[in-house]
């Protein structure tokens, strides 16, 4: 693990904006992070934590994922994320789905469907309970004239070792009761949650420079000030390594003129190829 942490942060020491990360080796057990505990700008990585806060209230008997919302006119209003903005409103999808399009696509119509059933308290009550510490949850959908020097207290702010709690909560369980207990949830409701993650569309980021078939459940998220991205990635059907990514302070131009989040999308691509590449799969058991 110490040869693929001084690899991760050479990466990062490469740019002129900050990083942070955390990965856990799947095989291995073992754990490494870089500024784990500081919090960043969550930009849409929030939506993993909303997405297991409503699983939780499903499970409480609270809320229905075969509840029906009609898309209204005013649910668009705002809106930069996602593609439900372009349709005409006036039909109706399940609170299922809702949640599905949050998260495989960010959409931001879908996510405020989401919200107006949960609510901020709900959610932030949710993280606290499994011991995302350094999370708080400040917005349902964020405002679209953000500035790029917004203030940390404006958004909604996660560390990169909280978001790597969470997804290795999920994972655990999917075959651990207890684990799934924490969450509140069921072992039926993580596997679940991995799936709709899976399922993922937009993989500019730490899936960008792994094999086209790489399985890879994860949640990114774009923010004025930069990049994140985070998840559990798989090989041969095993999860291989949790990590999670944020950038921040990310200049609109780098010096050589490209675009500042494109770098953002190389460093996170970079941290999950490097991962890839270091971390060994489980040796085959014996027949």
């Amino acid at each position: 693990m110490e040869a693929l942490v001084t690899r991760l942060n050479q990466i990062c020491d490469e740019q002129p904006y900050v990083t942070s990360w955390y990965v856990k080796n799947l095989v291995s057990g073992e754990e490494a992070y870089r500024g784990g505990h500081i919090a960043f700008p969550s930009g849409s990585t929030r939506k993993t934590s909303i997405m297991m806060a409503v699983l939780r209230a499903v499970n409480r008997g609270r809320l229905d994922l075969n509840e029906s919302i009609l898309y209204e006119e005013r649910l668009r209003e705002g809106v930069v994320s996602g593609t439900f903005k372009f349709l005409t409103p006036g039909f109706s999808i399940s609170l299922r789905d809702a949640l599905v399009q949050m998260i495989i696509v960010s959409d931001n119509v879908c996510t405020r469907m989401v919200m107006e059933r949960i609510g901020l308290d709900e959610i932030n009550d949710f993280c606290q309970s499994i011991g995302m510490i350094d999370t708080v949850h400040r917005t349902s959908v964020p405002r679209p004239d953000m500035p790029a020097n917004h203030k940390l207290d404006e958004v909604t702010v996660i560390s990169a070792c909280d978001q790597g709690l969470l997804y290795d909560l999920v994972l655990q369980g999917c075959t651990d009761p207890k684990a799934a207990d924490k969450l509140g949830c069921t072992m039926q409701q993580c596997a679940f949650a991995i799936d709709v993650l899976s399922w993922q569309k937009l993989r500019t980021k730490i899936a960008s420079l792994l094999p086209a078939d790489a399985k890879v459940a994860h949640k990114g998220g774009t923010g004025k000030r930069g990049r994140m991205d985070g998840g559990i990635v798989f090989r041969n059907g095993q999860p291989l390594f949790i990590i999670t990514g944020y950038t921040d302070q990310v200049p609109l131009n780098m010096p050589d003129g490209m675009p500042g989040y494109v770098s953002a999308f190389s460093t996170l691509g970079r941290l999950a190829r490097a991962c890839w590449d270091g971390i060994a799969d489980a040796p085959a058991k014996a027949a």
